[in-house]
């Protein structure tokens, strides 16, 4: 994955606009995308600086996660459920999500979703 390029380039690419450069002349003069100097020209309009968005990490936990006394709930309530048994509950609540992020879900509150073995293990025999 690439990293961002610094603020000090993204600053010099902005002050040149500024100054009286197109945004064509500017990326071409400091080597960078016309897409990435009108992208920054943009950012710095909008929001008074250049600085680069965090790269990578959970974008997306947070939505399931405002559900989460919900869905712990209903495990709680029903610990053998399947997720998609889970996921249709959900539904009918008017939470819409998908199996695999129920699944993140658990794996970051720490619970273990396997089931209990039915019978106990023989101790002269394998099972």
């Amino acid at each position: 994955m690439s990293s961002a390029l610094s603020v000090d380039l993204r600053q010099r690419v902005v002050y040149a606009v500024e100054a009286g450069a197109s945004r064509d002349q500017a990326a071409e003069r400091f080597g960078v995308s016309l897409a990435s100097a009108s992208r920054w020209c943009g950012q710095f309009a909008r929001e008074r600086h250049v600085a680069p968005k965090p790269m990578g990490g959970d974008q997306r936990s947070h939505r399931i996660e405002a559900h989460a006394g919900l869905i712990l709930s209903l495990y709680d309530a029903q610990p053998g459920i399947h997720l998609h048994e889970l996921r249709t509950a959900l539904a009918e609540r008017g939470v819409c999500v998908a199996q695999s992020s129920l699944s993140h879900f658990f794996k970051r509150h720490g619970i273990s979703r396997r089931k209990a073995r039915v019978t106990q293990p023989s101790r002269s025999a394998r099972t």
